[in-house]
C-alpha cells in the first residue's frame, strides 16, 4: 500500500520570478471555434454551426511555457514549427510572453501543429487536426539539439513536453539527460508512447494512469495494479523517480527505495482536462526550481492541475488561484478580488461555458440600501456578478475633498463578503472603457437615477454586444447624503 498525503501549504511566489526553465518539446496551435448550432444542414446529417467567436491559443509545449510565465518564471523554450503564417504566429505570441524563442527552429515543408476545436452549446463538436507525426528532419534535429543544449547551464530545470509529433527524438532526449547531468540540473518530461525507454537518463518522467499502465504492460484496475505498473517502470526505465497522474484521484510518486507517495486532490467539478498535463508538468518544474521539496512541489502540481480542468480549452492557473486552491482562505476577498488580467481570463472562461455576465460600476463608499438593491437585482439578471470599483484617486476626483471614507481595500472587502458579488476589480475611472472591453459584459447595470444615455461606457457594452439595464431605484437615498447627515451630527 502506498502512503496518503495531504498537502496544504502556502508558497513564495515571489522566488519563482528567480527562476529560469528551458522547455523543450512539440509546439502547437490549438484554436477554439464557438458557435450556435440551430439546424442540421440540408447536405449530410451534420450540424450547421454559425459562428460567434473564434480565439488562438498556445499548446503542447508552448503551453507549458505558458503555464510558467503565468508564474512569474523565465523561460526559454526549443521546438520546431513550420514555414507559414501558424509557426509566425506561435513564435510572436510567445515573445509577448518574455520567453526567449531563440531555440526554435523553422522547418520549411513541415506543418506546424494545429488543433481546431469547434464548439457550439459548450459542446466540442468536432476537432480538426493539422500535423505531422514524422519525425524532424536530421538538419533540424541538430539545429534543435544545439541550440537548446547551450542553454541548459543557463536554466535550474528542463522539461520535456513530448506530444509524439517527431520532435522529441531519442537522440535528443540523450543529448539533454547527458548535458543535465553535467551540469547538476534536473530534467523532466511529459511522455508519449508506449516505449519509455527513450526517456533514460531523465531525473522524472510523469504519465497519466493509463500511458503508464500501457508502457508498464499491466492493467491497472486498483490500487495495487497501480503500484505494479509503477514498479515496473522504475525497475525498466533508467530514471530516478516516476510520478504518475490519476486525474480526480490525485497522483502516486514513487522513488527507489522509497515506499510510493500519493498525494490527494479535493473534490472539483471536470469541465475539460485539456492541457492538465502540461499544468502538471510546468508547476512541478517550477516548484522543484524554486527549491521546494518532492512532495510539495508535486501537492502544488496537483493543485493548479486541478484549477485549470475547472476551465473550459487550454488555460492556466494564475497565482491567486494557485494559493486558493493550495490554502482555501475563509477571507472572501482573497477569492473575489481579481487584477483586470486576471477577470479577462476568467471572463473568457465565463462565456466558454455559456455563463451570463453582469458587470456594475461605482465608488461604493459608503454602502446603503440602494446599493444592496442595485447588486441584488443585477445578479438576478446572469449567472455571475462583476463589480467594478472606483480607486481612492478616482473617487476624490469624483466626489471630492475627504472621500474616500473608506479606502479601496477596505471596499473591497466589504463587497467581497456579500453573496450577490461574485468577483471585484479596482479601477481607474478613466480606464472604464477597458474594464468592459476585458469583461464583455452581456449586461451593465445602473441605478435608475442615471439615464441611458447618461451610461459611461453605454457605446462600448452595445459594441460588445451587451445591453445597459437600469436598475428601478425608489429610495430617496445616497451616499453623499448620508455623509453630510453624519457631518451635521
Amino acid at each position: 500500500m502506498c502512503s496518503f498525503k495531504f498537502i496544504s501549504m502556502k508558497p513564495d511566489f515571489s522566488t519563482f520570478e528567480r527562476c529560469r526553465l528551458l522547455v523543450v518539446g512539440d509546439l502547437m496551435v490549438d484554436e477554439y471555434v464557438w458557435g450556435h448550432v440551430e439546424r442540421i444542414s440540408p447536405e449530410a446529417p451534420v450540424p450547421v454551426v454559425s459562428v460567434l467567436n473564434e480565439e488562438f491559443t498556445l499548446g503542447g509545449a508552448a503551453n507549458v511555457a505558458k503555464n510558467l510565465c503565468l508564474l512569474g518564471a523565465g523561460v526559454a523554450v526549443a521546438g520546431v514549427v513550420g514555414s507559414g503564417p501558424q509557426g509566425s504566429r506561435l513564435r510572436s505570441e510567445l515573445v509577448k510572453l518574455g520567453v526567449d524563442v531563440g531555440a526554435v527552429v523553422e522547418e520549411p515543408g513541415r506543418p506546424t501543429t494545429r488543433k481546431t476545436r469547434i464548439i457550439a452549446e459548450h459542446q466540442q463538436v468536432l476537432r480538426i487536426d493539422r500535423e505531422t507525426s514524422h519525425e524532424i528532419s536530421r538538419t533540424s534535429e541538430q539545429a534543435l539539439m544545439s541550440k537548446a543544449l547551450e542553454r541548459v547551464p543557463d536554466v535550474d530545470v528542463v522539461l520535456i513536453s513530448d506530444y509524439g509529433k517527431g520532435v522529441v527524438t531519442r537522440a535528443l532526449i540523450g543529448g539533454l539527460s547527458a548535458q543535465a547531468r553535467s551540469a547538476g540540473k534536473l530534467a523532466i518530461a511529459d511522455p508519449k508512447g508506449m516505449d519509455f525507454s527513450k526517456y533514460a537518463g531523465l531525473t522524472l518522467i510523469t504519465p497519466n494512469k493509463k500511458e503508464a499502465a500501457l508502457a508498464a504492460g499491466i492493467e491497472v484496475r486498483d490500487e495495487a495494479g497501480l503500484l505494479a505498473a509503477g514498479q515496473r517502470l522504475l525497475e525498466t526505465v533508467a530514471i530516478d523517480k516516476l510520478l504518475i497522474t490519476c486525474g480526480k484521484d490525485g497522483m502516486v510518486f514513487f522513488e527507489r527505495g522509497v515506499a510510493p507517495l500519493k498525494i490527494g486532490t479535493r473534490a472539483l467539478q471536470v469541465y475539460d482536462v485539456t492541457g492538465a498535463g502540461d499544468t502538471v508538468v510546468a508547476v512541478l518544474g517550477l516548484g522543484l526550481a524554486a527549491g521546494l521539496s518532492y512532495p510539495d512541489a508535486i501537492a502544488m502540481a496537483n493543485a493548479a492541475a486541478g484549477v485549470v480542468v475547472g476551465k473550459v480549452g487550454t488555460a492556466g492557473a494564475s497565482r491567486a488561484e494557485l494559493a486558493e486552491a493550495l490554502q482555501p482562505s475563509t477571507d472572501t476577498s482573497v477569492v473575489k478580488h481579481r487584477s483586470l488580467a486576471e477577470l479577462a481570463d476568467i471572463a473568457r472562461q465565463l462565456r466558454r461555458m455559456g455563463r451570463r455576465i453582469v458587470l456594475t460600476n461605482g465608488c461604493f463608499d459608503l454602502l446603503h440600501v440602494g446599493h444592496i438593491r442595485l447588486f441584488t437585482v443585477s445578479r438576478t439578471m446572469g449567472d455571475v456578478l462583476i463589480v467594478a470599483v472606483d480607486d481612492d484617486e478616482s473617487v476624490r476626483k469624483l466626489k471630492g475633498p475627504g472621500r474616500p471614507l473608506i479606502h479601496a481595500a477596505e471596499r473591497v472587502r466589504i463587497l467581497s463578503a456579500m453573496d450577490s458579488v461574485d468577483y471585484v476589480v479596482v479601477f481607474p475611472t478613466q480606464e472604464l472603457d477597458r474594464v468592459i472591453e476585458a469583461v464583455r459584459p452581456d449586461v451593465l447595470t445602473k441605478g435608475s437615477n442615471y439615464e441611458k444615455d447618461e451610461v459611461l461606457g453605454r457605446e462600448v457594452v452595445e459594441r460588445c454586444g451587451g445591453r445597459v439595464a437600469l436598475i428601478p431605484v425608489t429610495e430617496s437615498i445616497s451616499a453623499s447624503r448620508i455623509i453630510e447627515t453624519i457631518k451635521r451630527v
